[in-house]
C-alpha cells in the first residue's frame, strides 16, 4: 500500500505502511513520521539499495535535507540525504504503539498516590502535618 496523504492515521498506527513520496514536502512530512516511529524501517534510494534499520536523527533545515540511520547491516551509523530517498516502509514493529503519556500517566497514578500518602504519613509522625 503506497500512502497518498501524509498523516498520522486513526489510531497511530503506522506499522507495515510504505511512503513514495512525489514532493519534497511530502518526503519532509514522511520523514517526520518515521522520526518519530520507533521501530525499523527499510529504505530505498533512487539508486536501488535498500537499507533496514532505525532512524535516530533528522535534520530537515540542513542545506542538504538528511536522516541518520542505525542500519541493521552496518556497524556505524549512517547518514542518508533525503534526495537519495524513493520509498520508505515502516516495516518493524513499533516498540512505542499503545504507549502514549495518558498511558503512562495512568500506570504511574497509584505509584504516585502511594508515594505521596507515605511521605505524608511519615510527616505526620515527625508532627510535621
Amino acid at each position: 500500500m503506497t500512502d497518498a496523504k501524509y498523516h498520522t492515521p486513526e489510531g497511530g498506527m503506522l506499522e507495515g505502511r510504505v511512503f513514495a513520496p512525489r514532493t519534497a514536502g511530502e518526503l519532509a512530512e514522511a520523514v517526520e513520521l518515521i522520526f518519530d516511529y520507533r521501530g525499523d524501517v527499510t529504505l530505498e534510494l533512487r539508486s536501488g539499495e535498500k537499507i533496514e534499520g532505525y532512524v535516530f536523527n533528522r535534520d530537515l533545515h540542513a542545506p542538504r535535507p538528511f536522516i541518520e540511520v542505525f542500519s541493521r547491516t552496518q556497524p556505524d551509523p549512517r547518514r542518508i540525504f533525503n534526495d537519495e530517498i524513493a520509498v520508505i516502509a515502516l516495516t518493524g514493529v513499533n516498540t512505542a504503539s499503545g504507549k502514549s503519556w495518558e498511558a503512562w500517566m495512568a500506570k504511574k497514578e497509584p505509584q504516585r498516590k502511594a508515594e505521596a500518602d507515605k511521605v505524608a504519613a511519615e510527616a505526620r509522625a515527625r508532627g510535621h502535618l
